[in-house]
């Protein structure tokens, strides 16, 4: 549709500016080097249609994006069963605060905040010798880009700087709630959030949430009642404390991540991805979260409408 296509350019002349105003994820030493100025917006919809403006063809650190690709492997293995030990709540906390952790006895809120997704990746490694080659085998799947990988670069830089990763999951296992060695937990999930995928893979990556669980070949990737959980907690605690502010302004399940990318998910119509390395006070693409913003306003896609 043309419509898309103009749509996205002109969104992309307003919202690339602002990458001015946000600063790189200087603590990973590798995302400290990327270019600020790459930009890029991808568009996939559920009858098979690709549209693309800027780098949306170049590879970067999607970091915590990755845990929605997890909590889809976790879900898909153990289903209810993960809530026993992760919670389902919105924080106003930062994505890696410890202070929640502490007080609410080692359960994590929310599968995106850190120790939530630790306790993903502790679930994920006691049923997969090498988790992070599973999450980026899922990847690979739904995209259908069978070259996407992690980079050992980027996933060596984060586990130097792993401190407060490697607290929440010894936290976690004080309370019971940790069960593999917290090193090689943290390294495998340092691993997962350096896998390299463009706006264009991620878009056709997430495409079955828009679907009911069903991917662009016609699988069953998720149960319906699945897709809806995963959904409603991208809304909620998708962007970490400034999650209700994006629910307000957007209305869309959006999952954010430090290297520049946001994933967004239009129920029954399809999937946006924006990319734009600069990040706001939260830790959210600041040109990338605008992007999105302006593509709900000007194709009138919100859940809420």
């Amino acid at each position: 549709m043309q419509k898309i296509h103009q749509c996205i350019e002109q969104i992309a002349a307003s919202a690339q500016p602002l990458a001015a105003s946000g600063r790189l994820a200087d603590y990973i030493p590798a995302l400290r080097e990327v270019d600020p100025s790459k930009f890029g917006i991808a568009v996939a919809t559920l009858d098979g249609a690709l549209y693309t403006t800027g780098d949306a063809d170049e590879p970067f650190s999607i970091q915590s994006i990755s845990k929605l690709f997890a909590l889809v492997f976790a879900l898909r293995l153990v289903g209810d069963d993960l809530w026993e030990r992760v919670g389902r709540l919105p924080s106003s906390s930062p994505f890696n605060s410890l202070i929640e952790l502490e007080k609410e006895s080692g359960k994590p809120r929310n599968p995106y905040l850190n120790a939530g997704a630790l306790v993903v990746s502790d679930l994920l490694s006691s049923r997969n010798t090498q988790m992070e080659m599973a999450v980026v085998d899922l990847v690979r799947k739904l995209s259908g880009n069978p070259a996407i990988a992690y980079d050992p670069r980027v996933a060596a830089g984060e586990f130097e700087c792993a401190h407060r990763n490697k607290a929440a999951a010894h936290l976690m296992k004080s309370f019971g709630n940790f069960h593999n060695p917290v090193d090689a937990v943290v390294s495998a999930y340092c691993s997962q959030c350096a896998i390299a995928a463009s706006c264009k893979d991620l878009a056709a990556a997430a495409l079955f949430l828009a679907n009911g669980g069903i991917d662009r070949d016609g699988r069953q990737v998720l149960e319906p009642r699945q897709v809806h959980q995963i959904c409603a907690l991208t809304m909620s605690s998708g962007t970490y404390e400034a999650s209700g502010e994006t629910a307000f302004t957007i209305g869309l399940p959006i999952k954010s991540g430090v290297g520049g990318g946001v994933l967004a998910v239009v129920p029954g119509f399809g999937t946006v991805c924006a990319w734009s390395p600069p990040l706001d006070a939260t830790g959210t693409s600041a040109a990338g979260l605008k992007a999105v913003e302006l593509f709900a306003l000007s194709m009138k896609k919100t859940v809420f409408a």
